[in-house]
């Protein structure tokens, strides 16, 4: 099969498509035949081996996993002998391992069955954005009716479910977002919309229940100004910071200083799951969230996508179509 393959750390030229086996499955996996591959910042993370404190969880001197993505649509062609619920022939969308690539295998239980709406590169852009905000939202932030939520950074791959998950939790919703963007983020139901060029939300005197920061581009203290007493700050924003330590600094901060302040700030790790994916599908299928593309690329021009979302202005997510 085809796939891409990154030898070594650097920047968007060192991936490269190659020639691999199709992979093997265990008993509790299921090998899909890709349809889409979204990419994400996370994965830029990876291909850079940044920050410096990050390859020795991933491969010192090179990547342990060679080929990127995670986010996938596609159809199973065969599964393993404790995979349940899953049959080979069925549409699928959800998290697999190296998904820049024409086949991935999967844990049977990180897959559901592909939104009936969606195209294969729309269901390929939900699976980690949209399970992220979801757990950011229902589960950590924990929104409640009429509450004030404000979506940092939100015309991105995260920002873009999160406006629409918040209006089904019944929240009242303000976006961030630049110029370009104000618009989207208001077709996506937000009652609120800020560009970040004009105005800064930190100084407007408004306090918010929950603030879900996915662009970390002002300190945790002025974040605080605008967070209501008893608010919750999500710092969300994996890909800032230093060379060395990136974004660490900042979250020990979060979890230093929350103790000891009226707010709370909380850190959490979004893990894929069969049942969060089916409560997406609800979503999407009763019309109350959608995916946006910004781009699609073929697995030929893979490098380019990573440049692409390596400039920083994508709004919503990057696609692969191999």
């Amino acid at each position: 099969m085809k796939a891409i393959i990154q030898d070594t750390y650097g920047q968007p030229d060192v991936l490269a498509l190659t020639d691999v086996a199709t992979p093997k499955i265990t008993d509790d996996e299921v090998l899909i035949r890709i349809r889409a591959a979204a990419i994400h910042p996370g994965d830029l993370l990876l291909m850079r081996g940044r920050p410096l404190a990050m390859p020795p969880m991933f491969g010192l001197r090179r990547p342990k996993r060679t080929t990127p993505g995670y986010d996938i649509a596609g159809i199973v062609e065969a599964v393993g002998g404790n995979v349940v619920d899953v049959r080979p022939g069925d549409e699928v969308f959800g998290q697999g391992d190296g998904t820049c690539a024409e086949y991935t295998s999967a844990a049977w239980d990180t897959v559901a069955p592909k939104p009936a709406r969606l195209t294969f590169e729309q269901a390929a852009a939900v699976p980690m954005s949209g399970l992220t905000a979801l757990h950011a939202l229902r589960d950590v932030a924990k929104v409640r009716p009429g509450q004030r939520i404000l979506i940092n950074g939100a015309s991105g791959g995260i920002g873009i479910f999160a406006v629409q998950i918040g209006k089904t939790l019944d929240a009242h919703v303000t976006g961030v977002c630049s110029t370009r963007n104000v618009e989207l983020v208001r077709r996506l139901g937000a009652d609120e919309v800020i560009d970040y060029t004009r105005q800064d939300f930190t100084r407007t005197g408004q306090r918010y229940d929950l603030i879900l920061d996915n662009v970390a581009n002002h300190p945790l203290s002025q974040l605080r100004h605008a967070l209501a007493a008893g608010g919750t700050l999500i710092p969300n924003n994996g890909t800032s910071g230093g060379r060395w330590l990136g974004p660490l600094p900042r979250m020990i901060q979060a979890v230093v200083v929350s103790p000891f302040v009226s707010q709370r700030m909380r850190l959490f790790v979004s893990q894929p799951s069969r049942a969060d994916l089916m409560a997406l599908t609800e979503l999407i299928d009763s019309g109350d969230i959608e995916p946006v593309i910004d781009r699609t690329f073929p697995l030929s021009e893979t490098e380019e996508a990573f440049a692409y979302l390596a400039a920083g202005h994508a709004r919503g997510k990057v696609v692969v179509i191999p």
